[in-house]
């Protein structure tokens, strides 16, 4: 007998693909199993057994007066002489026999044959190998979608994933915490998962974006005493599943070969039913235990007609209703099955019961070939699609990654990162992570936080904890914050640094930091600098000191003048953006330094003669070429610093005798060619720098700034210096490198002070051995090139060396 299990290659699939039968795909792989073991049943019987036998059939005598003789014939060659009637002088013993035919087995044997091929009907002969035939074709269409290349894949692929999915403790874990344990433990429990579940569920909350002053879940922070549960290797096994699922999700959506596949052999599987009910029911009739046969065989066999019995009609006969009555089974499934593909929306996939049921609201929903398979998934059980929407889930996976930060930045790994920054605050920078670690918490000693391109920041809570943070700075950050964080923030920052390329990165809770002193901001303001746009109100900021703005105003923002009555310095670096109607510094009535750099001037602005409590001015990066309005610095008696540098300055105006408080003027990268001896009664001078010019001549009043300490003539055209110069005695740096000079005095021993010399790029032969009275000068302060330097005195070149 042939065994039913050389057909299982026909049906066979992956153990794991079970997920992907639903109900009736597994009902009718009984039923045909059910066929099968029929048409298996009838092909063995046909093989083992005889098909039909056959006798010859007696032919009776016609009444027929014309042809006696052939009768006469017939009866001598087919009807045997009676047996004589017994008598008592003859008594007869009657044997009983059947009537002779001598033909031989071979002949019998060939009257079968020819009477099987000729007489019975096709049905009663193929049956079973049509029960065959359609119950493989039947198998091949329910599992055709499995082996087709183009659809294979895509499902090896989803159940592979499903599986690690299913499996993980990340998937325990997020569903424990939002879900409650004991939930989760009903589910295992009837899934036979005999899984320990040691994760406590997380604290409640409610989440918002940056764009909102709502508060935000604790649950998101990683709650440090299940931190344990989930090690270093398993989280980034669900870090690299998070990705799986977001480039299967990608190419899965695209297309959907899946349901088109599925929807095609489940019509082909209904048609086929309704053709094998058509022509069975037609014909199941003819399968008929006697046969009548007639051959023209009679020159071989010596007869004509005969009579056959078909041994199989009657089992043949019962096997059929039963095998109808399994089809008919089997095409009403199949009827169920087409129902349910087009009755629901196959390619379209919602989420909803699981939002609804675990609190992870941001699950997307899914469609196409994506949605077919969750489908089919939750014929299975619908417990698969809940734990793989756990790595659909954004929230899921930023909680992850925030887990799998705390396990990479511990305490002791982020105070070897801690300096102290231009502030001299003890700063923690952190650059381009995955966001911010929950461990940053526990550094208490933290005074500044610098956080730098770290999309979806969170700040919690327990920012609460760092008593002594002063200052933050955001640069290409996306922040989210909790409301307590926020409350923490309004008290207790001072310095605010946020750098952005859109404005909607600026944080809107930045507004309200009550207690903020330092704000700076660098970025674009503008898509189109033609255009303003300007920030919202600062008027919040009652404590706001210093503002800083880096970007492409083409004005003032209003913001900015909210805050006017208070603001003591202001800096604006608008990147080569023409800044036009500067009115409104009028009102900055207590502004004491004022920085407008880059900003396209042509003239120092009027506005500025108005700031009478201004200490410190730059004007760096502009265009001025005429300083004439200098003039007019005389009216504020506070002015100490002028920064005019890196403009196009042809000449010094003699007006600057005026402006008798300047303590550090600069004209470094200018194009002045004249130095009017007006500028040196300016005497408190004790910074001056006139490097980067064409002067070609230092006047000798120079001699007067008695409290000069810093002087640069460096990259000009000076030829020689004038012995004033060295009255100079608080002279601490002296830069005239890059010049032409070829001596150098030997008065420059007066400036016992002097503790940086430049000389490099001159003319000098030798360098005057009465630098060794200039005490305060080292070798590391003195620029000069290493011959020039030994033509010193060998003690004088020993004391510089010394510390």
């Amino acid at each position: 007998m042939i065994p039913v299990t050389e057909f299982r290659q026909f049906s066979e699939q992956q153990p794991a693909f079970r997920v992907l039968k639903p109900w009736w795909d597994v009902f009718t792989d009984y039923l045909s199993v059910a066929m099968l073991m029929i048409g298996v049943f009838g092909c063995t019987l046909q093989v083992m057994q005889d098909k039909i036998i056959c006798l010859p059939k007696r032919v009776q005598p016609a009444q027929n007066h014309s042809s006696l003789s052939n009768i006469s014939q017939a009866v001598a060659s087919t009807t045997p002489l009676p047996p004589p009637k017994p008598s008592p002088a003859n008594p007869i013993t009657v044997e009983m026999k059947g009537l002779k035919t001598d033909l031989d087995l071979q002949q019998y044997s060939f009257i079968n044959q020819m009477c099987y091929e000729r007489a019975l009907h096709w049905y009663a002969k193929y049956f079973p190998y049509l029960v065959l035939i359609h119950t493989l074709v039947f198998m091949l269409c329910s599992n055709f979608w499995f082996k087709f290349p183009g659809s294979s894949s895509k499902i090896e692929h989803f159940i592979s994933i499903l599986g690690k999915c299913f499996d993980s403790p990340w998937t325990t874990r997020a569903l424990s915490e939002v879900s409650g344990e004991d939930s989760e433990e009903k589910d295992n429990r009837k899934n036979n998962m005999n899984r320990s579940n040691t994760i406590q569920s997380g604290p409640e909350g409610s989440l918002v974006n940056s764009q909102s002053l709502k508060s935000i879940p604790e649950k998101f922070v990683v709650d440090k005493s299940t931190a344990g549960a989930l090690d270093k290797k398993e989280g980034e096994q669900a870090k690299a599943l998070f990705e799986k699922v977001k480039k299967f999700r990608l190419h899965v959506e695209e297309g959907d070969i899946l349901y088109a596949m599925y929807v095609r052999q489940t019509v082909l599987k209904v048609i086929k039913f309704l053709i094998i009910i058509a022509y069975n029911s037609a014909l199941v009739s003819k399968v008929q235990f006697t046969v009548d046969c007639n051959v023209d065989i009679q020159d071989m066999t010596g007869y004509k007609n005969f009579s056959c019995n078909h041994t199989m009609a009657h089992l043949f006969s019962k096997l059929s209703f039963c095998y109808l009555c399994f089809v008919s089974i089997y095409g009403l499934t199949c009827l169920y099955t087409l129902y349910w593909l087009f009755y629901r929306s196959l390619r379209e996939y919602s989420f909803e019961y699981v939002r609804q049921e675990t609190g992870i609201d941001d699950i997307p929903d899914v469609k196409n070939d994506f949605a077919f398979m969750l489908h089919m998934i939750d014929q299975y059980d619908p417990l698969y699609s809940k734990r793989f929407a756990v790595f659909l889930s954004e929230v899921s996976e930023n909680k992850l990654k925030q887990l799998n930060l705390n396990n990479e930045w511990t305490p002791d790994k982020l105070r070897q990162k801690l300096q102290t920054n231009a502030h001299n605050r003890l700063e923690l920078p952190l650059i381009m992570l995955s966001g911010l670690p929950d461990t940053v918490f526990e550094i208490t000693e933290l005074q500044s936080l610098k956080l730098e391109i770290i999309k979806n920041v969170m700040i919690p809570a327990t920012i609460a904890q760092l008593d002594n943070l002063q200052e933050l700075s955001l640069h290409q950050c996306s922040v989210k914050i909790h409301s307590a964080a926020l409350s923490f923030l309004k008290e207790n920052l001072k310095v605010l640094s946020v750098k952005f390329d859109d404005m909607r990165e600026l944080p809107p809770w930045m507004y309200g930091l009550r207690n903020l002193e330092e704000l700076y901001l660098v970025g674009s303001l503008s898509h189109d600098i033609s255009k303003n746009v300007t920030l919202e109100s600062l008027r919040d900021l009652k404590s706001l000191k210093i503002l800083s703005i880096k970007s492409n105003v083409s004005k003032i923002p209003q913001a900015v003048v909210d805050v006017s009555s208070h603001l003591q310095k202001m800096c604006i670096h608008n990147d080569g953006t023409k800044l036009v109607m500067l009115n409104n510094l009028k009102k900055m009535t207590n502004l004491t330094e004022l920085e407008l750099v880059h900003c396209d001037l042509e003239r120092i602005p009027h506005a500025v003669f108005s700031l009478l409590s201004l200490q410190e001015l730059d004007l760096k990066e502009n265009n001025l070429k005429s300083i004439e309005e200098i003039v007019s610095f005389q009216h504020l008696r506070k002015l100490t610093v002028l920064k005019l540098w890196h403009n196009s300055i042809t000449y010094i105006p003699e007006h600057i005798k005026k402006l008798t408080s300047l303590e550090r003027l600069s004209f470094s990268h200018n194009k002045i060619e004249v130095l009017p001896s007006h500028l040196f009664l300016c005497n408190k001078i004790r910074y001056l720098d006139l490097s980067y010019n064409d002067i070609r001549f230092i006047p000798p009043e120079i001699g007067v700034l008695q409290s000069l300490q810093y002087f640069s003539i460096t990259c000009n055209k000076v030829e020689s210096l004038p012995d004033e110069l060295y009255f100079c005695k608080k002279l601490k740096t002296l830069k005239i490198g890059k010049n032409s000079l070829s001596v150098l005095s030997p008065k420059i021993g007066n400036l016992l002070f002097l503790s940086y010399l430049d000389v490099k790029g001159n003319h000098f032969e030798i360098l005057p051995p009465e630098l060794g009275d200039c005490r305060a000068l080292k070798r590391a302060g003195l620029v000069v090139e290493d011959a020039l330097f030994e033509t010193l005195p060998s003690d004088v070149r020993e004391q510089m060396k010394t510390e």
